[in-house]
């Protein structure tokens, strides 16, 4: 796409971006002279301002913007005062974006008459992915008439050139040009990254790179004029809301300030290259237009003291106002879920058993019918297969392939883009193929997904559901047969869910659906179809349409016999997932002793059941099939014994698979690796000695 300028731009709009050009260098200098008081990191836009309000004033109510730390000027061009910035400048409790939680610049609002931003973190390029996802579920919400627009938006995607080089960047653009999304991609090109120089990070900009992207529009412009990147944006920005297709824009800048206040231009920058870049000033270059233009210099220099005394009134004030309170430091972990009791008819009369793999096909069908907001996407979960495991067959086929479709071998976007397609109002249910492959999508899920609803300060919780196969049995092999729980719940601010059964499993898929936080739901591949020996009942009678099972809600499967127990002669044995089945085989071997608990869910997790069986039986064992050492199990065992030191007649154990890198494929040493019921009969048989 060709950028040629040819419409004059208003006095009106040029003297408006001069004097914010003024107020972002006043905050830049204010932010300078007080240095002891700014003590939290913190960049300015300096040297962009041009191309950042150029954006800024196209956008309507109706759009989507996700800035960069570097896009002061974006703000300030959208509406937000110098004060309000200066709020999260500060850290302080008013802080509109999140409560004096995040850094300066990483905004996120839901403000009506403004354009919308979700929140997004400080790793560069990662808000591609979740601000690409606000740009699919905008086409979702136009291709259903789930919503009416007054104009049809717009979603501004900012970052700087030496982030385009991320792996998940291209992973966004690949997945806007493949389905013609209507998105900008704005990259700011000043020639840095941190210390890094163009030479030193890149073969190319990002107009050069992008070329091969088919379906990606593109235009290059000097970022620094402000008349032309009005020109250019303008252009830009009616051409994505009319003809609906992707477009990246490299624009030319200059980095005049510091890159953060915590890294000064002066430890890697020479007087040359500052001089270089101060000889593009957005502010002289547009100040040296309105006098030329006829602009009388004192109205100018009016503007730069009226924007400079604005500011210190702002600093002044947002110095002054309230820290956070402590208390608040717990505030907005997870929003409020609706699904707190067991509802619905669990077995019904006459009810036929099911496997577990049909369970979620029913479950999700179920929803999908009832909600034009669902829809399912992943690799291979379209109708031609339906799933390696024929996890999601017949979906495609009674839903279409706008709303059950297949992507391409992107774990990231996969898991990312449910940030943005939540935010527009979706329910994003995806897939990743192997737990063993979720590894390029923990990026995703870490920086952007698990903490939205904490640093948004409550605006944007993440609602999605996240299937995930899992574990081994059967020769799987060492990247098809992994256990990666432990990982997940190192995460703060996601749930999983481990069902055992086909009814928890509905119930529980019900449940993360209607939960606005975001949701893994671990399956275990064995238990899919009751293929290994002695999981028969995995298979349960299914649950009506309106079961809804709660996270965080464990379940004793066996008792222990009462009178054994009073005796101290029991043990419990707190487990999920594939342990159920070897626990409830061993338990056999004990006439009554051993008492079997099944957690369902990790996080949240059922503790106040775990103690209080514990503090009945003295003894516990808690099973998994991960590898014990620094494992959820071990962490979860030391809770036990915190909790219940001194109602134990013995330590608490934990039994897992061998500490191996991974499964080996060799169907006699996955077997040595893995637990069993006659290994955990040996290990409850020790116990029980105590």
């Amino acid at each position: 796409m060709e950028n040629t300028l040819h419409e004059k731009v208003s006095q009106d709009i040029l003297l408006k971006a001069y004097n914010h050009m003024m107020l972002a260098k006043a905050m830049a200098d204010v932010y300078e002279e007080n240095r002891n008081i700014c003590k939290y990191v913190h960049s300015t836009s300096r040297g962009h301002e041009a191309i950042q309000l150029a954006t800024a004033y196209q956008l309507k109510k109706e759009d989507w913007v996700s800035p960069y730390y570097r896009d002061e000027s974006i703000l300030l061009g959208i509406g937000f005062e110098p004060y309000q910035l200066m709020l999260q400048l500060l850290a302080k409790a008013d802080d509109p974006f999140s409560g004096g939680r995040s850094y300066y610049s990483h905004p996120s609002s839901r403000n009506e008459k403004m354009p919308k931003i979700i929140h997004q973190s400080s790793a560069t390029g990662m808000q591609t992915i979740p601000t690409t996802g606000v740009a699919q579920g905008i086409k979702y919400i136009q291709e259903f008439n789930l919503q009416h627009f007054e104009n049809n938006p717009v979603v501004i995607c900012s970052l700087g050139d030496n982030s385009v080089t991320e792996g998940e960047v291209s992973e966004a653009l690949q997945f806007a040009a493949l389905h013609q999304l209507p998105i900008i991609f704005l990259v700011q090109d000043n020639e840095w990254g941190i210390s890094v120089t163009k030479d030193e990070a890149r073969t190319c900009d990002a107009y050069d790179f992008v070329a091969g992207f088919t379906g990606l529009g593109r235009m290059r412009v000097d970022g620094t004029d402000f008349a032309e990147s009005f020109e250019a944006m303008k252009k830009a920005v009616d051409f994505v809301r009319t003809e609906r297709k992707p477009l990246v824009v490299c624009a030319k800048t200059v980095l005049i300030g510091h890159h953060t206040s915590g890294v000064r231009r002066e430890f890697y920058r020479d007087e040359e290259d500052l001089t270089k870049h101060r000889a593009k000033d957005p502010g002289e270059i547009l100040r040296k237009q309105l006098l030329d233009g006829g602009i009388d210099e004192e109205l100018l220099k009016q503007i730069t003291k009226k924007a400079r005394l604005e500011v210190e009134e702002a600093f002044e004030r947002a110095k002054n106002a309230e820290d956070p309170k402590p208390e608040t430091v717990t505030n907005h972990i997870f929003a409020p879920t609706p699904i707190t009791e067991e509802s619905g008819t669990r077995e019904p009369a006459g009810g036929e058993k099911i496997v577990m793999v049909d369970a979620a096909i029913h479950a999700i069908q179920e929803l999908m019918w009832k909600h034009p907001e669902a829809l399912l996407y992943g690799q291979d979960v379209g109708e031609r297969i339906g799933g390696v495991f024929r996890e999601t067959v017949t979906l495609g086929k009674k839903f279409g392939n706008k709303r059950v479709f297949n992507t391409a071998i992107q774990e990231a976007y996969i898991i990312g883009s449910t940030a943005g397609m939540s935010a527009v109002g979706l329910k994003p249910i995806v897939e990743v193929q192997f737990a063993d492959y979720i590894y390029p999508g923990i990026n995703q899920l870490i920086t952007e997904i698990s903490k939205s609803n904490y640093l948004s300060n409550g605006k944007y919780p993440v609602s999605n559901i996240i299937r995930v196969p899992i574990g081994a049995y059967g020769g799987g092999g060492p990247y098809h047969s992994g256990s990666v729980e432990s990982i997940l719940a190192n995460i703060k601010g996601i749930k999983i869910a481990y069902p055992s059964n086909a009814a928890d499993f509905k119930g529980l898929l019900k449940a993360a659906y209607y939960d606005p936080n975001p949701v893994i739901m671990l399956e275990h591949k064995g238990l899919y179809w009751s293929k290994v020996p002695g999981t028969e009942d995995a298979k349960t009678v299914e649950p009506a349409e309106d079961y809804i099972l709660p996270f965080g809600k464990g379940k004793v499967i066996i008792e222990a016999d009462q009178e054994e127990t009073e005796k101290g002669r029991t043990l419990l044995v707190v487990t999920y997932g594939m342990g159920v089945y070897w626990a409830k085989e061993a338990a056999r071997n004990f006439d009554g002793r051993v008492e079997v608990i099944d957690l369902r869910t990790l996080i949240p997790l059922d503790e106040e059941l775990v103690f209080e069986r514990v503090k009945a039986h003295g003894k516990c064992m808690v099973l998994t099939e991960e590898q014990l050492n620094n494992s959820f199990a071990e962490a979860f065992a030391h809770r036990i014994s915190k909790n219940c030191f001194k109602y134990l007649d013995a330590p608490v154990e934990t039994m897992g698979s061998l500490d191996l890198p991974a499964v080996p494929i060799n169907l006699v040493l996955e077997k040595e690796m893995l637990p069993n019921a006659e290994k955990l009969t040996k290990k409850i048989e020790e116990m029980l000695k105590y």
